[in-house]
């Protein structure tokens, strides 16, 4: 392969992601939309289908396990939250975690030419993959903190341990605080370290958000340079690296876990988290934070399953690993919440308080860079070791995370734009990435951090799924996606997916974007500091900027496929693609053929509209007699 990215036959390899080693086969036949053949490299595939799994592991189980979901935990009233959170991943989560790796599979192809299933919904893609960049541009900054702790982690003494002259109702991290010399509230060492040694945290952006912080300029240049050597190279380990991303940060949780549970007061905090408060489940909020956590922890929406999983063989089994994946990343949710809360418990037994809900009251990555290393701090065994290993599996879990939202990007970049060397893209979206990314290591940094993610990491993916389930459910056709299962994996679809998918989860979805819509108030820091008008304008403009691409494709769309009727140029514009299918020539066929009995079937048992979506919920053609 060339430096443009062209191999010996001609053919552009996309190296941007590249799960090797894999060897491209010979050049397949596929149909133009004309109906002629033209000759493509055959897409490269996983070794084994561990790798995928692992992959998927490693990319879904990540700082928004570890870090988001005891926050998001936390500001939604601990146990509270933890009802609608499984009910939501039930019915939310799992469906469309399946739905995207079976789309991937099935097709091929990107979370945007995937839409050739339905031409007018292709801002869909887009929207998703502008959700990816607004999440990958802070959560590279979290990965520099990681790496500055982890570099912090070698002194001799932990410097989060000790409090300086100046912090006023400062307790150091292990110990008790000491009433008579305390004048107002105590606060630990760790969070004083947080907020004033690493954050140089202002007081608010009403006056600007400062300059970058020059070591934290530096994390975050190394982060992006190892995102970099990655995606520019491919990974070449034949996602061995895989099974060490999705291992080895269990062993480290279990550990901290079994210190955390063990400090004193830790059971008050861990009540806390799995004691429901029963009014907080009615209010909306609470149900729109667990919809959108799911979103973040899964990546669901993001594009990166729907790109992963193009990369499997045709046949491989993904409703299996779909169920695998989603179970152990709430399974590690849960365990990270228990951590924190039982760190928090021992925090709030510290500094004297009877709630733990006193104990933080800033936002942002607070919990998992105060409550973590105050847990390590207490460590009786070599702190500074178990420092390291924390916070190189908290750079690990970030870079496996960064690496797949960037090679997303990426791969929708280089379809838009083939003639640019992937090297070349591949420097440039890093670069732009790094300076975007300085705005998260200023003294006002976390602020925006925040705001971004409210805005740009959430409310815009939620608009985004839910015009996915339209696109594919109700334009392409349940029945049609449940025949293309059917082919795909040789299983019928349940009445469980098929209800999920058609009715239960796009209009729990549209319900909570609404009232979220209308009733969501403004976003506020740290739940007391209300941001400048001008930001609250900003954050509005980066989710309503994701949000616009869907009507502005389908009126594209409209434009391109116009006819002599506008009834037919509605059909042209909605209905599928002659490109839409499997990749392989011959499966291709096979599937066509096998549609083609399916409707045929369909036609001998449908009656009417209403017939015709009674059976396709229940899966009545496809019943074996």
């Amino acid at each position: 392969m060339d430096s443009n990215g062209i191999n010996e036959k001609g053919d552009r390899v996309n190296a941007g992601f590249d799960p090797s080693p894999e060897n491209v086969n010979d050049l397949k036949a596929i149909d133009n939309e004309d109906g002629k053949k033209r000759n493509v490299a055959e897409r490269p595939t996983w070794d084994n289908q561990i790798e995928f799994l692992m992959s998927c592991i490693a990319t879904s189980v990540g700082l928004g396990n570890v870090w988001r979901f005891p926050f998001v935990a936390y500001q939604n009233g601990g146990g509270a939250f933890l009802i609608p959170y499984i009910i939501v991943l039930l019915v939310i989560g799992k469906p469309m975690y399946f739905l995207e790796t079976v789309l991937g599979q099935f097709s091929s192809g990107n979370c945007v030419k995937i839409w050739a299933l339905s031409p007018a919904m292709t801002g869909t893609g887009y929207a998703q993959t502008l959700g990816a960049v607004y999440v990958l541009s802070y959560y590279v900054s979290i990965i520099a903190l990681c790496l500055y702790y982890f570099g912090v982690s070698f002194n001799a003494t932990l410097p989060w341990t000790q409090c300086l002259p100046e912090w006023r109702n400062c307790v150091p991290s292990g110990q008790s605080a000491n009433l008579t010399e305390i004048q107002g509230e105590a606060v630990s060492s760790a969070q004083l370290y947080f907020t004033e040694t690493v954050l140089r945290q202002s007081d608010g952006i009403d006056d600007g958000i400062g300059i970058p912080i020059w070591d934290l300029t530096l994390c975050l240049l190394v982060s992006w340079l190892i995102i970099f050597v990655i995606v520019a190279r491919g990974v070449k380990s034949s996602g061995k690296a895989a099974y060490f991303l999705a291992l080895f940060p269990y062993v480290v949780m279990f550990i901290l876990l079994i210190r955390a549970v063990t400090l004193p007061g830790a059971g008050n905090g861990i009540l806390f988290f799995i004691t429901p408060q029963w009014s907080k489940i009615l209010e909306v909020r609470v149900w729109y934070a667990a919809v959108t956590q799911v979103f973040f922890s899964l990546s669901v929406c993001s594009g990166t399953l729907i790109m992963f999983s193009s990369y499997n063989k045709f046949s491989q089994n993904v409703y299996r690993d779909s169920m695998i994946v989603t179970t152990l990343d709430t399974f590690t949710s849960l365990i990270s919440g228990i951590t924190i809360f039982g760190v928090l418990g021992n925090l709030a037994y510290q500094l004297g308080y009877d709630d733990v809900g006193r104990v933080i009251g800033a936002g942002g990555t607070s919990l998992a860079f105060i409550s973590y290393p105050d847990a390590i701090a207490q460590s009786p065994i070599v702190p500074q070791l178990f420092a390291v290993l924390f916070f190189l599996m908290m750079a690990v879990l970030g870079v496996g995370s960064g690496v797949a939202l960037l090679s997303t990007v990426n791969t929708v970049l280089l379809d838009a734009f083939p003639r640019v060397p992937t090297v070349y893209m591949s420097a440039t979206t890093c670069t732009i990435g790094f300076l975007v990314g300085l705005i998260y290591v200023t003294p006002g940094g976390q602020y925006i951090l925040e705001l971004v993610d409210y805005y740009g990491g959430t409310f815009m993916r939620l608009f985004a799924a839910i015009t996915e389930t339209i696109g594919v459910f109700w334009i392409y056709g349940l029945e049609n996606l449940c025949v293309d299962i059917e082919f795909m994996l040789n299983i019928k679809t349940s009445f469980y997916w098929r209800i999920c998918w058609a009715i239960v989860t796009p209009v729990i979805m549209i319900v909570v974007f609404i009232y979220a819509l209308i009733t969501t108030e403004a976003l506020l820091f740290g739940n007391v500091y209300v941001y400048p008008r001008g930001a609250y304008i900003a954050g509005s403009a980066l989710q309503y900027a994701g949000m616009v691409l869907i009507p502005i494709f389908i009126a594209l769309a409209l434009w391109k496929y116009r006819s002599g009727t506008f009834i037919e140029t509605v059909k042209r514009s909605f209905l599928k693609k002659d490109t839409y299918g499997p990749r392989e020539i011959q499966k291709r066929e096979e599937w066509r053929a096998f549609r083609r009995d399916a409707k045929s079937e369909r036609k001998l048992k449908r009656k009417n509209w209403f017939h015709h979506v009674l059976y396709s919920l229940i899966g009545g053609y496809r019943r074996k007699r």
